[in-house]
């Protein structure tokens, strides 16, 4: 019988990767479980289980993640790894209890490799020159933020990676879990059965003389303040933060606690992002807040008056203008001359 356990949840997994999908949910519902993929922003039903294999499955599930197979009225999550083919995918389980006391699960995956160097993520060239130009500073923050499976984590592992390789910096990384194992990081897990939380763990890191630090994600008071101090004292942070857009990242570190004094001597840098789908496959589209803009932010939150980001830097136009037809994006990037202009080189104005 656990062969054939096994065998299903390897097959579940197996199926969904064939598929290119990025998620496989397990969810109870009624006397079955529903086997979901999700594609990009979409999530459909791939099929149906019995209640008590699906159950069974999740287990298996969970043993690989070394996490407790017995415990089902928390929340958990873990990691692993299954060859399929010639690949290593890597495997990031998060379980929930619900109301009828059977447990859903929810695997994210990806294939395992080594970071991509920042400039093969995305067609941006100008934010590819802000994030290197970023990894150079020697102390300070750098956020990043967007929606769970927006690539935040593998663009935080190409910065490091260029810090590490490129400029000789000593990183360390605390992640919850870790997603992917990285040869240019030194990777420490949290793991709150063993007293390793955020907030702890970033503390014993803080003994170890990082040049530059990446945390998984600033999810409470404790770990923001530890992040602020290792900022103002020589380190370079490279963290998440959950929010909607770059400027409530600044919002959600005031939620922590942090004043806005620290924030402004602290922050260097802002990036959300997000996936977009095109014909070279998913490229990520970054919207960077930095600079003059990150100071108009700060003025903005001290004075009480809304912060608005320039539309042409957002997530939304910059996406609209990769689904824009070539043609048609060179003359939005290149508008007619004025009416009553001739647009030939030595011709005047007039005719």
């Amino acid at each position: 019988m656990e062969n054939v356990i096994e065998e299903k949840a390897v097959e579940l997994l197996s199926r969904a990767v064939g598929e290119g999908a990025t998620d496989l949910h397990l969810n109870p519902s009624g006397h079955s479980y529903e086997i979901q993929h999700r594609k990009g922003r979409g999530i459909i039903t791939a099929s149906e289980i019995p209640v008590e294999l699906g159950e069974r499955i999740i287990s298996f599930y969970k043993y690989l993640s070394s996490l407790d197979i017995g415990e089902r009225r928390k929340p958990q999550s873990g990691a692993f790894s299954l060859v399929f083919g010639d690949a290593l995918y890597s495997f990031r389980i998060s379980t929930l209890p619900s109301v009828n006391k059977k447990e859903s699960a929810a695997i994210r995956f990806q294939a395992q490799e080594d970071a991509r160097p920042v400039a093969e993520l995305t067609d941006d060239m100008e934010a590819v020159n802000l994030l290197l130009g970023a990894a150079e500073k020697r102390q300070g923050m750098i956020f990043f933020t967007g929606p769970t499976g927006s690539g935040k984590t593998t663009t935080m592992y190409s910065v490091t990676r260029h810090c590490a390789e490129a400029l000789g910096r000593h990183v360390i990384s605390l992640e919850d879990p870790v997603e992917r194992s990285q040869p240019h990081l030194l990777q420490i897990q949290v793991n709150e059965r063993a007293g390793i939380t955020y907030s702890t763990g970033l503390k014993a890191i803080l003994r170890h003389s990082p040049d530059v630090i990446m945390i998984g994600e600033i999810r409470d008071a404790d770990t923001a303040k530890v992040a602020v101090q290792a900022a103002l004292t020589g380190h370079l942070v490279v963290a998440t933060v959950h929010s909607k857009d770059t400027a409530g990242s600044l919002f959600r570190m005031l939620e922590f606690g942090i004043q806005l004094e620290e924030l402004r001597q602290t922050v260097y840098m802002i990036c959300a992002q997000r996936l977009s789908s095109g014909g070279s496959g998913q490229r990520a589209i970054y919207e960077i807040l930095h600079g003059h803009l990150l100071g108009k932010a700060f003025r903005c939150l001290q004075e009480g008056d809304p912060f608005v980001m320039p539309s042409e830097l957002t997530l939304d136009r910059k996406e609209a203008m990769q689904n824009v037809p070539a043609p048609y994006k060179a003359v939005k990037e290149n508008p007619a001359p004025p009416t009553g202009t001739v647009p030939f080189p030595g011709c005047r104005a007039d005719g």
